[in-house]
């Protein structure tokens, strides 16, 4: 029996060829909720408002592995007093390999908030409703529609600092 034939079974070495994703940890990296004017917000009338932000860090911890942190903060507001402030930062640790760096980016931008942001909202959902609050079921993100956003932002800023470029050698060769 030869070494290239294990019974249909490829030799561990060519399986490793390609790229590669794997998520080898998911944890809180910092959760707070706050109700600065409770109790007397359960009592006001009026229809709350509701601000999310989003902000995502990356962090290479070795070669092929990445500490990715999605952050949520939500604010409600109820006649112009704070009703609520939940924020969570939900993180986890991927290992990325065999991607150049268009797909790695990519991967990291798209496919690894995707996988912390259902534990992210379940995590809000918890604090507002422990908070005595009605529950608030957050939607669907469209990670790979903000990554595209990102993408295009990088792109005009990039395009405008060679225009300042192009402009300050004008101008030093004035």
């Amino acid at each position: 029996m030869s070494d290239e034939n294990l019974n249909g079974i490829a030799p561990a070495a060519d399986a490793q060829q390609g790229p590669t994703f794997t998520v080898e940890k998911l944890y809180v990296k910092d959760v707070s909720f706050e109700a600065p004017n409770a109790p007397q917000v359960f009592n006001e009338p009026g229809q709350p408002d509701l601000q999310m932000k989003l902000n995502q860090k990356v962090q290479r911890l070795a070669d092929t592995a990445f500490e990715v942190s999605l952050g949520i903060t939500l604010t409600c507001t109820l006649n112009d007093k704070t009703a609520y402030l939940a924020e969570v930062e939900q993180a986890g640790v991927f290992g990325l390999g065999g991607m150049d760096d268009q797909m790695l980016d990519a991967m990291l931008g798209i496919q690894c908030p995707n996988i912390l942001y259902p534990y992210a909202s379940a995590i809000i959902g918890q604090l507002i409703t422990s908070g005595g609050f009605p529950p608030f079921p957050m939607q669907p993100i469209n990670f790979e529609a903000l990554y595209a956003e990102t993408l295009r932002q990088r792109v005009a800023q990039m395009s405008q600092q060679g225009d300042s470029l192009a402009d300050a050698e004008t101008a030093g060769n004035a």
